[in-house]
C-alpha cells in the first residue's frame, strides 16, 4: 500500500519485493490494521455479526500461513481493523462501531480553505510543511500494470536469491556473513514494501471490480511466490551458515558483531524457514506441507473476497423500521416492483446496527440479525478446511495443534497461558454477566408489556443492542443520536489530530489540490490518491522534535461500493534505512466507514465512533512514530497480542472530561458538550461491561477451541457452527434462536469472523492481553495527567519508535519501570482478586 514516487508507476516496477511483504489488510483490524480494530473494551453487544477482516486483524486479511515466511512478513501485521468482533466499546448508548476511512467533504471540501493543523510554535516557514523532502507514493495502476508488476517484483527478489546462492558458499565462514547474506535480502524487503503494498491495496479501497480482482490476482501471485521463497532450501543453507556464524543455539544468535534489531531479524529468519517445512526431510511430508500452505492461501483469498463482495441485506416495510432514525431511513435503498414500498438495510454498518440498537420491532431485529449471521455461508466449508489443515500442517511440524505453533512466537509462548487467562477473566466476569442480563431482562419486560406484546422471559442476542441502548438513555440521561451532534467528523478528527501534536510532537499540514499536483510524480494530485474522497495530511516533527519530515497520513472516511466494509489501518508503506543511511518515510492510511453528510447535516459521529477514530488514529500514529532501520518491524509489525496496546491506550482519552469538551462542538451552535452531558456519559464507559467482555471472551475461546483441539479426529467430527453458537450461548448467557427450537446450526458467525482467517487465528485473545497492557500503561502513566507532553514523548520514543524490533516484554519493561501486571485491568473493570503476569 504506497510506496514512493518510484515504486509502481504506469505498470513498471521499479523496486523490488520480498515475497511476502504482500498487502492483506487487518485490526484490524491492524486494525488491518486491525486493523484488528480494531479494539476496545467497552460493550458490543453479543450480535454475532460479519465481519470483514480485521487483521485484525482485526483485525483483517487474509493468510495463515505466511506469518512464518521468513523475511516475507505479511501485510497482516500491518493491518489494524475495527469490526463486530473486535472489542470495540459502544459508548454512551452501545453504539456501534463504524468501519473504513473514507473522507468527502465531512471534513473538508474543495470550496473550504485548507489550513495546517498548527499547535506548536514553530521556526519553519509554512511553504516547508507544504514541500515534504520525499514525494508520496501513486495510485496509477490499471488491471494490466497491477498484475504485470507483480510478477515484475518477484523475478527481482528471484534475482536477488539465486544471485545469492551462485556466489556465496554455505560452507565457506568467511563469507556467510550479515553483509553479504542477510544485508541484500533486508534490503530487497525494504525495497520490495513500496510496491507489493500498494498492488494488494486495490482490492480493499478501488470502486472498480476489474482493478479489485486483478489486485486480488496479484496477491495471489506474491503468496505464491513466498511460499516459492520460504521453501528454497539453498537460502536456508545460507541463512543457517549465517545464524551460526553468529553463535547460533537454541533459537537464538548472538548480538556480537551485529545490533539487536539485526539479531532478531536473523533469529526470525532462522525459525521462520524451519516453520515452513524445511526443518521436514525432503520427500512426502514436505511436499505436503508446501500443498497445504498454498491451499491455506487460496482459501484465505477467496474468504476475504466473499466478505469484501458482499451486498445482502433485507427489505422491509416502514412499519417494520419504525424507531430507527430518519437520518438512517433517508439512506435506505427504497423498493421497487415486489419490494415497492419497502427499504432495504443493509449489512453494513451504518445502516445494520442503527436498525439492531433502534427498531423497536422484535422480529424485524430478530430476521435481520439472523440473516446477517448467515451473509457469506459460502464461506463456511472454506473455513473449515482451514482450520482443518493449519492443524494437519502443525502436526506435521511436530506440534500438538496449530495454538501452540503460533503462540510460541508471541508473548504469551503457550497456549496454557492464554487459556489459564482466558477461563480466569471468564469466572470474574460471569456473575457480573448474569447480574447485567437479569436487568437488562426487566427493562425488556416493562418494555414489551406497555407495547401490548407478550413477555416470554427470555433475553435473546438480537434485544442487546435495543435494550442497552435503551437502558442508558433512560437510566444516564444519553441519546446517542444527541451526543453525535457535538461531534461533527471534520471538527473531531482536528481535534484529535491537535491531541498528537501536543502529546508527541507532531505538526499535521492537509495538503490542498495544488500542493498534491506540485508534489505528485506524475505532476497531477489525482494520482497520489486512490479516491477523491481521499484526504492526505504531510506530517513533521514540531521544533521540539527537530522539524523533520514524518511521512503521510491518508484518510479515507466514508463507505462506497466495493470498499473494505470496516475500520482498519493500513500501512501503505513503512518506514526503513536506505542503503545510504537516509531514511524512507512511511505512508498509513485510514480506511473506515462513517456515514456521509447529508444536504442538511454534516457526518456526525456517535461516541463510540470517536473512539473507533481514536483508536485507528492510534495505529496510524504508531505507523509514523516508528524508526527502526528494517521494514520488517516498523510500526504496528509487532508481535499480535501487543499491536493493539498502544491504540487501546489512546482510547482512555476519549474518556476523559477535558479531551471529551476539546473534541466537541455543536455542528450548529458551535458550543462545547456541556459537562453534565460529559459526567453523564463517562458514567456509561463500564456499563454492562461483563457481558462486552464476555463477548470477547466467546470469540478468543472459539479461536482456541478450534486450533487447538486434543486430537486432528476430534476437529474432524467438530460442527464448527454449533461449536460457535453454543460458546456464545454457554459463556454471554444470551440466547439465540435456539431458545425457539432452532437447532445450533441456525448460523455461521464463524464464515463472516474475518479475523480467523486473516491472522488473528490463535491469536484473538490478544485484543484482551493487549488491553491488559494498555491499561497498566495509561494508568501508570497517563491517568493523571493525560496530557503530558513529557510523558508522550517518552511513550513516542520508548513504545512507538521501537515497533517489533526488539521484544515487545521488554518495551513494555522500559516504558513501565517494571514487569506488567493485570492488577490496573481487573480494577478498571472493577472485578477484584490478586494480580498476575500475563
Amino acid at each position: 500500500l504506497g510506496g514512493d514516487s518510484k515504486s509502481v508507476e504506469h505498470g513498471q516496477a521499479k523496486t523490488p519485493p520480498p515475497p511476502l511483504t504482500f498487502l492483506l489488510p487487518c485490526s484490524l483490524a491492524q486494525q488491518p490494521s486491525f486493523n484488528l480494530a480494531s479494539i476496545s473494551r467497552k460493550r458490543l453487544s453479543f450480535l454475532i455479526l460479519p465481519l470483514s477482516l480485521s487483521f485484525f486483524a482485526l483485525a483483517v486479511l487474509i493468510l495463515a500461513t505466511p506469518r512464518f515466511y521468513p523475511r516475507f512478513s505479511v501485510l497482516l501485521a500491518n493491518f489494524r481493523s475495527n469490526s463486530p468482533f473486535a472489542p470495540q466499546r459502544p459508548l454512551s448508548a452501545g453504539f456501534s462501531t463504524t468501519t473504513k476511512l473514507t473522507v468527502t467533504s465531512a471534513l473538508t471540501s474543495p470550496s473550504k480553505t485548507y489550513r495546517p493543523i498548527l499547535s506548536h510554535p514553530t521556526s519553519m516557514p509554512l511553504d516547508k510543511y507544504k514541500t515534504p523532502p520525499q514525494a508520496p507514493p501513486t495510485f496509477t495502476g490499471t488491471n494490466a500494470s497491477i498484475v504485470a508488476d507483480s510478477k515484475a517484483l518477484c523475478d527481482t527478489t528471484r534475482a536477488m536469491l539465486d544471485k545469492l546462492v551462485a556466489e556465496i558458499p554455505a560452507d565457506d565462514k568467511s563469507k556467510t556473513t550479515w553483509e553479504s547474506v542477510m544485508e541484500p535480502q533486508a534490503e530487497d524487503e525494504n525495497l520490495s514494501a513500496l510496491s507489493s503494498r500498494i498492488l494488494g491495496f486495490y482490492q480493499y479501497v478501488s470502486g472498480d471490480s476489474a482493478l479489485r480482482d486483478a489486485s486480488t490476482e496479484a496477491e495471489k501471485i506474491m503468496n505464491q511466490f513466498g511460499i516459492e521463497c520460504s521453501m528454497r532450501e539453498d537460502v536456508f543453507r545460507l541463512v543457517s551458515a549465517t545464524y551460526e556464524a553468529y553463535g547460533g543455539k537454541d533459537g537464538l544468535a548472538a548480538a556480537a558483531g551485529i545490533s539487536g534489531e539485526q539479531k532478531r531479524l536473523l533469529d526470525k529468519d532462522q525459525k521462520g524457514y524451519i516453520k515452513n517445512g524445511l526443518g521436514l526431510p525432503a520427500g512426502p511430508k514436505r511436499d505436503r506441507f508446501k500443498a497445504i500452505k498454498e491451499r491455506l492461501s487460496e482459501l484465505g483469498i477467496k474468504f476475504q473476497k466473499n466478505l469484501n463482495e458482499e451486498s445482502g441485506g433485507v427489505w422491509f416495510s416502514s412499519e417494520q423500521l419504525d424507531g430507527v432514525p430518519k437520518d438512517t431511513m433517508d439512506t435506505l435503498e427504497k423498493g421497487t416492483g415486489e419490494n415497492d414500498g419497502k427499504f432495504k438495510v443493509s449489512f453494513k454498518y451504518p445502516e445494520l446496527f442503527p436498525t439492531l440498537k433502534y427498531a423497536t420491532n422484535g422480529e424485524t431485529r430478530r430476521v435481520l440479525l439472523v440473516a446477517s449471521e448467515n451473509k457469506c455461508n459460502d464461506n463456511v466449508p472454506l473455513f473449515r478446511e482451514a482450520v482443518l489443515l493449519r492443524d494437519e500442517a502443525a502436526r506435521l511440524l511436530g506440534y500438538p495443534d496449530h495454538a501452540t505453533l503460533v503462540i510460541e512466537d508471541k508473548m504469551a509462548k503457550t497456549p496454557k497461558t492464554v487459556n489459564d487467562f482466558l477461563g480466569d477473566l471468564r469466572k470474574r466476569l460471569a456473575p457480573g454477566g448474569v447480574k447485567e442480563t437479569n436487568h437488562l431482562l426487566e427493562i425488556k419486560k416493562k418494555d414489551v408489556e406497555a407495547r401490548g406484546v407478550k413477555f416470554d422471559g427470555n433475553y435473546y442476542l438480537w434485544d442487546h443492542r435495543f435494550y442497552d441502548t435503551l437502558m442508558i438513555k433512560n437510566e444516564y440521561g444519553i441519546d446517542g443520536n444527541k451526543i453525535a451532534e457535538y461531534f461533527p467528523l471534520d471538527n473531531t478528527i482536528a481535534g484529535m489530530l491537535k491531541i498528537f501534536e501536543q502529546l508527541f510532537g507532531f505538526v499535521f499540514v492537509e495538503l490542498t489540490p495544488e500542493d498534491r499536483a506540485r508534489i505528485s510524480p506524475t505532476g497531477k494530485g489525482e494520482d497520489i490518491a486512490w479516491h477523491e474522497d481521499v484526504k492526505i495530511f504531510s506530517v513533521w516533527d514540531d521544533a521540539t522534535e527537530g522539524e523533520g519530515f514524518v511521512g503521510y497520513l491518508y484518510l479515507d472516511l466514508h463507505p462506497r461500493q466495493g470498499k473494505y466494509g470496516h475500520a482498519a489501518n493500513f500501512s501503505l508503506q513503512p518506514g526503513f534505512v536506505k542503503k545510504d543511511g537516509s531514511r524512507h518515510y512511511p505512508a498509513t492510511a485510514l480506511v473506515c466507514n462513517f456515514s456521509k453528510p447529508t444536504p442538511t447535516k454534516p457526518s456526525l459521529l456517535k461516541h463510540d465512533e470517536v473512539v473507533t477514530l481514536f483508536h485507528e488514529l492510534g495505529h496510524g500514529i504508531h505507523d509514523l512514530a516508528g524508526r527502526t532501520r528494517y521494514s520488517r518491524f516498523h510500526g504496528t509489525s509487532t508481535v499480535r497480542d501487543f499491536v493493539e496496546a498502544p491504540s487501546q491506550m489512546l482510547e482512555n482519552w476519549c474518556w476523559t472530561p477535558s479531551q471529551i469538551k476539546s473534541l466537541s462542538k455543536h455542528y450548529e451552535t458551535g458550543e462545547p458538550i456541556p459537562d453534565d452531558l460529559i459526567e453523564a456519559l463517562i458514567k456509561t464507559k463500564h456499563v454492562n461491561a461483563a457481558l462486552f467482555n464476555l463477548r470477547q471472551l466467546h470469540f478468543g475461546i472459539f479461536d482456541m477451541t478450534v486450533h487447538g483441539p486434543a486430537t486432528h479426529e476430534a476437529l474432524e467430527k467438530m460442527d464448527l457452527s454449533s461449536v460457535y453458537n453454543d460458546l456464545r450461548a454457554q459463556i454471554s448467557g444470551i440466547k439465540g434462536p435456539e431458545a425457539l427450537g432452532e437447532p445450533s446450526t441456525w448460523g455461521n458467525g464463524q464464515a463472516c469472523f474475518g479475523h480467523l482467517i486473516g491472522g488473528y487465528d490463535a491469536g484473538y485473545y490478544g485484543y484482551l492481553s493487549s488491553l491488559v497492557y494498555s491499561t497498566d500503561m495509561f494508568y501508570s502513566v497517563f491517568r493523571k495527567d493525560p496530557m503530558d507532553g513529557k510523558e508522550g514523548r517518552r511513550y513516542r520514543h520508548t513504545v512507538l519508535e521501537k515497533g517489533g524490533s526488539q521484544e515487545e516484554m521488554e518495551t513494555l519493561k522500559q516504558f513501565l519501570g517494571r514487569e506488567p501486571s493485570t492488577e490496573a485491568f481487573y480494577q478498571e473493570l472493577g472485578l477484584g482478586g490478586d494480580s498476575q503476569k500475563l
